[in-house]
């Protein structure tokens, strides 16, 4: 057992975050820790590595236990550089500083940093998150704890922790939202809300396997606060009766309606549906074929070409999602259609009238130093919504605010309610073209799946930049992807830009030994054929058998993670088919019996090209 926690309980001032939470962790276990925003998961993962006091319970772990922890905000020394970020972690640990300096150096090659003297203040967000996660990793930790460890990283950077974690032999608590990244890194899922008794459920598997058995637990408890109903609606009939009635009946049935009353009070509590951001993009209306074309279009900046000779075309109902690391020209891009930016070479031509829409990922269009009142409602107490007025009270309910928040200045929110007030922002603005330059980040599953709800019955175009795969996958219509060094790529999809990715881009070389999930040898040596005598000098007998070429070489040796990848998208999309809500919704359930359908016939492609590779390699 590395860490236990008994009976945890967590408060700030009168309000509880969660209580009565336990949890043990052992050795090699991946636990995936969600829930809604507010339900203190960052907060129980401090107080887990020993930043807070709980205001109740016991916590212990292991004698000499080395705990990792990797916060939300990336934090260095001013004036650090990555190797010195790295190494000052390890001089406490007993290291010589030349020694600390070198093995810095190793981890942080194998990060993938080229530049081991650049400032950690110069680096990109998904850069520092990958410092700060390399710093812990050199600690070598028994346990690590991360606080949505995607949030800042790009796609590349996402494949390259899910690899690396693939391979750790630490224990893993995780707090994350990105539910691709929870289905593949966790083997135990726990959330924390409300609707629990104990105000945790834990499931062992991975994510698809949790949305199965909360969905069947959820249904159970349904049904137990129905049963409990009927009985104490008899109960409310038998103590109606007078005393002369109940004369002859048990003393201690009064007793016992009074706790179910109670019982059925907290089951209802408890099955409430859980409240989420009501999200919902207004349209114009407009019925153009096509909202914005472009042709040639090519961008340089500092002497570096992001793309050239680009065409595409967003039409409505087109969801473009938009792929690339950091640095790769997506934001350009993005303000090359939203028309802040002109391109070098090509041509944009828009709809007469078209209006765009945009989220920033940066948030920069927020004042910090304004309340909340003025952030949602600049002007008077009143905003319009669809041309109908919505007071600021309630408009600040939609989006989970409460009336006593308004005062409160937009800096001391977290970054998920900051999220959701650009949101509230855009609502207003009619749109023929959304640009949405990484909304997800900061938001809370619940807030995540009503985003996609509202997209994907957006009947104008969007244009999509997430880290979020789950999302990207279900919206976009079509993806394109940027190299950053002028190459542009359209897939249909993310799963097939995925699987396509691996199969074309050779691996790096490395001299460090291959881990053992790579198992696809190259094929040994026929023997020689038999003749029924000597076959010394003989060279008609033998046939060799003919070699996989490069590119099918490759492409078998990426293979079975497209399998893989194919393969958990139908298990999450069966898992989504059985959720409440979407059974409840014939359109909802339609639009995903779709989408399992192509899923299913996509791993049947695989399979069948698995099949052929494996007969020539016999």
């Amino acid at each position: 057992m590395l860490l236990r926690c008994q009976s945890l309980s967590k408060s700030f001032g009168a309000r509880p975050l969660f209580e009565g939470v336990s949890l043990d962790v052992v050795d090699g276990e991946r636990l995936g820790i969600i829930g809604p925003n507010g339900s203190g998961k960052s907060t129980l993962l401090k107080l887990l590595a020993g930043l807070e006091t709980p205001n109740s319970g016991e916590l212990s772990q292991r004698q000499g236990l080395r705990l990792g922890y990797v916060p939300q905000a990336d934090t260095f020394e001013p004036g650090a550089t990555a190797l010195g970020v790295v190494a000052a972690a390890l001089i406490p640990l007993g290291h010589e500083e030349h020694e600390a300096d070198t093995r810095a150096a190793m981890f942080l090659e194998r990060s993938g940093f080229r530049r081991v003297d650049q400032p950690a203040s110069e680096l990109s967000g998904g850069w520092r998150k990958r410092l700060s996660i390399t710093r812990e990793l050199a600690r070598a930790p028994d346990l690590l704890l991360m606080d949505e460890p995607t949030n800042h990283l790009d796609l590349e950077g996402i494949l390259w922790l899910e690899e690396l974690l693939a391979n750790a032999t630490f224990a893993l608590i995780v707090v994350s939202h990105d539910r691709y990244f929870l289905e593949t890194a966790a083997t135990r899922l726990l959330e924390l809300s409300r609707a629990y008794a104990q105000g945790t459920f834990t499931v062992d598997g991975p994510y698809s396997e949790f949305l199965r058995r909360r969905a069947e637990f959820l249904e159970a408890q349904a049904r137990q606060e129905q049963s409990l109903a009927n009985k104490v609606r008899q109960d409310v009939v038998w103590l109606g009766r007078g005393a002369q009635a109940r004369r002859t009946k048990a003393k201690g049935r009064i007793q016992d309606a009074g706790e179910r009353l109670a019982e059925l009070t907290d089951l209802r509590r408890r099955n409430a549906p859980t409240r989420s951001a009501d999200i919902a993009f207004a349209a114009t209306g407009r019925q153009t074929r096509k909202l914005l074309e472009g042709h040639g279009l090519s961008k340089t900046l500092g002497g570096r070409t992001l793309f050239k000779d680009l065409d595409l075309t967003l039409s409505p109902g087109m969801c473009l999602g938009l792929l690339g690391p950091n640095g790769s020209g997506k934001t350009t891009l993005l303000r090359l259609l939203a028309g802040d930016l002109e391109p070098d070479a090509g041509t944009i031509k828009r709809a007469e009238g078209l209006r765009v829409v945009a989220f920033t990922q940066h948030r920069q269009d927020l004042d910090l130093r304004q309340s909340l009142r003025d952030a949602l409602c600049p002007v008077s107490d009143t905003v319009f919504f669809r041309d109908r007025p919505v007071h600021i009270n309630t408009w600040a309910k939609r989006f989970l605010f409460d009336t006593a928040q308004l005062k409160v200045s937009v800096g001391d929110l977290s970054g998920g309610e900051q999220a959701r007030i650009l949101i509230a922002n855009l609502m207003l603005r009619p749109a023929d073209l959304l640009i949405l330059d990484e909304p997800t980040n900061d938001l809370d599953i619940g807030s995540l799946e009503v985003l996609e709800e509202s997209l994907a019955d957006f009947p104008g175009a969007v244009v999509l930049v997430t880290h979020d795969r789950f999302m990207l996958d279900r919206l976009s219509t079509q993806v394109l992807s940027l190299d950053g060094d002028g190459a542009v790529k359209f897939a249909p999809n993310y799963t097939q830009w995925l699987a396509v990715r691996e199969r074309q881009v050779p691996r790096q070389e490395s001299s460090k030994p291959k881990p053992a999930r790579e198992k696809f040898d190259a094929p040994e040596a026929a023997p020689a054929a038999e003749t029924g005598g000597s076959t010394a000098g003989s060279t008609a007998a033998v046939v060799k058998p003919r070699r996989l070429s490069y590119k099918e070489q490759r492409e078998w040796d990426r293979i079975e993670d497209d399998i893989h990848a194919a393969e958990l998208r139908v298990k999450m999309l069966e898992a989504r088919m059985n959720e409440p809500a979407v059974l409840a919704d014939h359109r909802r359930l339609e639009e995903c019996c779709h989408e399992l359908h192509a899923a299913q016939e996509l791993v049947t492609s695989f399979w069948e090209r698995w099949e052929q590779l494996e007969a020539l390699r016999q």
